[in-house]
Parts: C-alpha cells; sequence; structure tokens
C-alpha cells in the first residue's frame, strides 16, 4: 500500500476488528472464525459502489474508524450516521484509536440521539447505562449536535454482547 495514511487507518480497522472478534468469542484462539457464515462476525466490509457503507460492521453497529492526530468527532459522527444508513444498519458510532494505547482503549464516541436509541433498547436508565459501560460525555459549547457520549472499544464490545443478546 503506497499511501502511508491509508496503511494507518487499515491497520486501525483491523486492530479494531480482530479485537472485537476475539472479545465476543467469535474467533479460535488462532483468529479463525467458528461459523464463517455467521451474520455477527465482525467484519471489514469491501467498499462498492458511491455510497460508503462504513470501516467495520458490528452487527447491530457501524464503526466508522479513525487513526488521527487531531479527531474531529463530530464530523467523525455525522459520516458514521450516514454509513449506517447505508448499510441499512440502526446505529453508526466513531471509533478513534488512542496513540501508543492498547486497540481496546481506543475512544468509541456515540451521538446523543444513537446512545439514547441504544440505551432504550437496552431498557436501561440513564444512570445505569453511564455506569454499566464507563460513558463520559463531551459538551462543547452551546451546539447540541456537537455533544456526544463516549466509552473504550472493551466497554463498547461488551455493550454489542448484550444489545445482540437482549441483556439489560
Amino acid at each position: 500500500m503506497s499511501n502511508p495514511n491509508k496503511a494507518k487507518g487499515t491497520s486501525w480497522e483491523s486492530a479494531v476488528r480482530d479485537y472485537m472478534n476475539r472479545a465476543l468469542g467469535l474467533v479460535d484462539e488462532h483468529g479463525v472464525w467458528r461459523d464463517i457464515y455467521s451474520a455477527l462476525n465482525v467484519k471489514r466490509p469491501a467498499q462498492e459502489g458511491s455510497a460508503d457503507v462504513g470501516d467495520v460492521h458490528a452487527v447491530p453497529f457501524i464503526l466508522e474508524c479513525k487513526n488521527v492526530k487531531n479527531p474531529a468527532v463530530p464530523t467523525f459522527l455525522r459520516q458514521a450516521e450516514v454509513e449506517a444508513k447505508n448499510a441499512g444498519f440502526p446505529y453508526g458510532v466513531a471509533v478513534v484509536k488512542v496513540p501508543r494505547a492498547n486497540v481496546r482503549r481506543g475512544r468509541v464516541h456515540f451521538t446523543i440521539a444513537t446512545w439514547t436509541r441504544v440505551r432504550r433498547a437496552l431498557r436501561l436508565s440513564s444512570r445505569a447505562m453511564f455506569e454499566r459501560y464507563a460513558f463520559s460525555v463531551s459538551l462543547r459549547g452551546l451546539d447540541s449536535s456537537k455533544w456526544y457520549f463516549t466509552t473504550d472499544v472493551e466497554e463498547f464490545t461488551r455493550l454489542v454482547n448484550h444489545i445482540r443478546k437482549g441483556r439489560r
């Protein structure tokens, strides 16, 4: 791959995919899928056509993965939501690499609307959602379109597991 930034992004997408597959028990000790045909496998889709469908699919989420020096989280979240819609998935989130940190410490950002829909799907109170999945809030100025909730990849993976199982 001749573009170093593209290589960085692809590496981060693959690291997130591989971590989630291991943590969700979807691969064996060698990283081979237990069921190659399972719709629950976390995958990096091939990009086809003009409508981007996200970097990683972790049903029911589209992950827009970013490995950048200066994250523009509100922009990434708008992109994730468009791509989730393009792919026919209910939720889009942005996953941003933390420099020199393990993949499980990457930051997963939710819009307020997506966080609320996920919380309702899990039938949790706001307090329970914050505590159970170690969320923090970023309130940037008076423009609520720039507000978002954040957790890490490890907690997000637990959340994905719980929403797939319909757990509270």
